[in-house]
């Protein structure tokens, strides 16, 4: 006759905690996964669809997945492989560079040589950063530039916008004419302040250039004048800039220009004139051959964390195109850099991280093509990659949007729901897609990486809400 011997709870506990530990979270994980399949069945948007991918950072373990292998266009989420791909670079924290050389000699208040602009395709380059490096140029011994004046912009091809970008989302600024040399992101700002009913508004426009031409038709005070208004002659590439509309309290409208190089070369020899140096000859391009005469006159820096911080909470195309360009250029270590360069650079991180690169495709480094093509895992992959990396990892982290607090997700996940606060993540939308990735804080104190791509869904408010209570769930 055998005999047993019954254990009590706590030797048991004690010789076999995994197994109790993997009991409970399984059950735990089951639970999320059902809330998970219910939220889909009734909350998805009618006639749309949705691939998600949920991953626990903290126990290293998926949590949940529906499609998530499937292919989904991810509008501005595209930004986070662009950005992790280039945090990950080991030139990652050199800062964005504009600089200005001279080639030559100066004699008696004359520059008897040439001057160079060059660009490093810095996007945060303002006003305030043009007036920083002409003061520069001018506490130079000349008031004369007998040679000539160029821009070099031989850092990328002369392609002004991304593959599949869509003609008619010009002339608004979210779609600036890219170059190395940037200008307030290729961008006019006009302000229009409400005078005496009927006339005219009072305009500001930043910046002041002679690049452009202004036409101003607003009524102040007047609503029969209709919406206010700031466009273009952009169908024949021009830049006479028409303000009109009522202007009943202060109004703000931008318009990108065409060729930003040209803007930003003609408003610097504005500015060049105001300081009282004269040149002989107009602009031109031209790359800059450094030799013996080669001399530096002024540099302007902009750290890399004020462009990954744009990008990420003002999703910001400009910054991400420009971060993508830079990529290229270090990876390859060469000049005339196309967007494929740093496309190329993206494809071999995802053939590093165990996927194949042939079964997505990547168009831009922002996400306005509709080209693009990328799955909800591998937008988590790439952020488990970013945690891995305290590098990557705190930069990026910084820059998120944080929901109910700031950037894209300022008025999502409002104080009260469990999103609040707990959700850094990057937003993604255009016509008829809406995506969410990053990472969030579940009330169990572990960290998650996630993403979520909404796709042929129509209404952004029914998107966004089944997201924020997506993420809601996950945390609880």
């Amino acid at each position: 006759m055998r005999k047993y011997c019954l254990l009590p709870a706590v030797v048991i506990l004690s010789l076999f905690p995994n197994i109790l530990f993997a009991q409970g979270v399984s059950a735990k994980t089951e639970i999320l996964s059902s809330r998970l399949d219910t939220l889909i069945k009734y909350k998805l948007p009618e006639g749309s669809n949705v691939g998600i991918s949920v991953y626990d950072l903290t126990a290293n373990r998926p949590l949940y997945t529906y499609q998530a292998e499937k292919l989904s266009r991810p509008a501005s989420t595209m930004k986070l492989l662009t950005t992790i791909t280039a945090l990950a670079h080991p030139e990652a924290d050199d800062p964005f560079c504009t600089e200005v050389w001279y080639k030559g000699v100066i004699e008696r208040d004359t520059l008897r040589g040439d001057m160079y602009v060059v660009g490093g395709f810095d996007p945060e380059f303002d006003d305030e950063a043009l007036d920083s490096l002409v003061s520069a140029v001018s506490r130079f011994p000349f008031s004369v530039i007998q040679g000539k004046v160029y821009g070099d912009i031989s850092m990328k091809d002369s392609l002004y916008w991304g593959s599949g970008w869509l003609w008619d989302d010009t002339p608004y600024s979210f779609q600036p004419y890219l170059s190395p040399l940037m200008l307030n992101k290729g961008v006019l700002t006009v302000t229009a302040s409400p005078t005496v009913k009927g006339d005219t508004a009072r305009l500001e426009c930043t910046p002041v250039s002679s690049y452009y031409t202004l036409t101003n038709t607003t009524q102040a005070r007047t609503p029969s004048a209709g919406r206010f208004r700031v466009s273009r002659d952009w169908l024949t590439n021009g830049n006479h800039v028409t303000v009109s509309g009522n202007v009943d309290g202060k109004r703000t409208g931008t318009v990108n220009l065409y060729s930003s190089q040209d803007f930003f070369m003609r408003t610097f020899m504005d500015r060049l004139q105001a300081k009282g140096i004269h040149c002989l000859s107009d602009y031109t391009f031209n790359e800059l051959q450094k030799d013996s005469t080669s001399l530096r006159m002024a540099v302007y820096n902009t750290p890399v964390q004020a462009v990954v911080n744009q990008i990420m909470k003002e999703s910001d195309n400009l910054n991400a195109e420009a971060m993508l360009c830079r990529l290229g250029a270090q990876a390859t270590g060469g000049r005339h850099i196309s967007a494929e360069d740093g496309l190329s650079a993206i494809r071999l991180l995802i053939k590093k991280l165990g996927y194949n690169p042939d079964r997505y495709n990547l168009a831009d480094g922002c996400g306005l093509s509709n080209y693009n093509y990328v799955s909800p895992e591998l937008l988590v992959a790439f952020l488990k990659f970013a945690y891995s990396r305290t590098d990557v990892f705190q930069k990026l982290y910084k820059a998120l949007p944080i929901g109910g607090i700031g950037g894209t997700l300022k008025y999502r996940m409002q104080k009260g729901t469990p999103s609040y606060k707990n959700v850094h993540a990057k937003t993604g939308s255009f016509t008829a897609i809406n995506c969410l990735a990053g990472y969030l804080k579940m009330n169990n104190g572990h960290q998650v990486a996630f993403a979520i791509m909404n796709q042929n869904v129509l209404s952004g408010r029914e998107a966004r809400a089944f997201q924020d209570a997506v993420c809601d769930e996950i945390i609880k």
